[in-house]
């Protein structure tokens, strides 16, 4: 099977497999394909922003493990509010870079960025800091527009039966999930499953009502190729927005894998939480989304 089509067939397989999940799609691509599977996740830290960045993807086997030449790849990070670098309210613009830098070293044609925002796009795009640097990498940036969206169906799903979703991110030869970890007063936590939101149309508002239920099922049905959570900064409290740099505390970490919920569940232990006391991360087990336990995870880590 091409590498070109691999987005193409984690779709279909999680089409064949409705409702089962029995396999993550990583496994049934891995079957298919006779490759071997990647290393379950991998974190860096005690280092800059973009050293924890590329030092993670490395030690997955490199940004070359996921795009190949000509892609048109999108890098997704969390843009949604109004707040500066420091707050930790979005992603840091620094691993943002690094991980559109590595994008074009493994040999993507485009690199696309955007993000559905809460708070004004503008000032948000401006604020983060992300549009200037991601532009500055390279990048293509874009505000999100109600044209762009399409309606798919999710027939392997108990809850989420169907969803707007932007047709970019789902067309994308790569898909790059790039959240920051932080507080949420509804979710608990918003890390890699949370930020797949910033890709659904419609009234958002309603995925709150079953949200432990629903975003395992939106990240099973979109499948990232790779999770990226910035902890370089964690908001500890007041989040998703934040505003008190108080409530900020600097980790200097960056955590990297395919498995979505694996991710998720390792970045929870930065807020000294148990995984399986998160509904969505509990639940995501049954989904295929990886290991949440982290003391049976295939884990690298180093500290630079």
């Amino acid at each position: 099977m091409n590498l070109s089509n691999r987005r193409k067939f984690l779709k279909t397989a999680s089409l064949l497999t409705a409702g089962s999940y029995l396999l993550s799609p990583f496994e049934l691509f891995a079957q298919a394909t006779g490759e071997s599977s990647l290393p379950a996740i991998a974190v860096a830290k005690n280092g800059t922003a973009a050293q924890v960045t590329r030092k993670a993807i490395e030690l997955l086997g490199g940004m070359g493990a996921f795009v190949k030449k000509g892609y048109t790849v999108v890098v997704k990070p969390n843009i949604g509010w109004n707040r500066s670098p420091a707050h930790a309210a979005n992603t840091n613009p620094d691993v943002v870079t690094e991980v559109i830098k590595m994008c074009f070293e493994a040999g993507a044609e485009k690199v696309l960025v955007f993000d559905r925002t809460c708070n004004d796009p503008k000032r948000c795009y401006e604020n983060s800091g992300i549009q200037d640097a991601a532009e500055k990498a390279g990048a293509s940036v874009y505000h999100m527009v109600d044209a762009g969206f399409k309606d798919y169906e999710m027939p392997g799903n108990k809850y989420l039966k169907s969803w707007p979703l932007y047709e970019m991110a789902m067309d994308a030869d790569c898909f790059i999930n790039v959240p920051i970890a932080k507080h949420h007063g509804i979710a608990e936590l918003t890390l890699g499953m949370k930020n797949l939101m910033g890709i659904q149309g419609g009234n958002r508002g309603h995925i709150h009502w079953k949200i432990h239920q629903y975003l395992p099922e939106l990240a099973a049905f979109v499948k990232p190729d790779l999770n990226i959570i910035d902890a370089t900064r964690i908001l500890l409290r007041h989040g998703p927005q934040g505003g008190d740099l108080n409530d900020v505390e600097k980790r200097d970490t960056v955590i990297a894998s395919s498995f979505i919920g694996t991710a998720d569940a390792y970045a929870a232990t930065l807020f000294g939480k148990d995984p399986k006391e998160i509904g969505y991360i509990a639940n995501s087990v049954e989904y295929g989304l990886g290991e949440i336990e982290v003391d049976k995870m295939d884990l690298k880590e180093v500290s630079i």
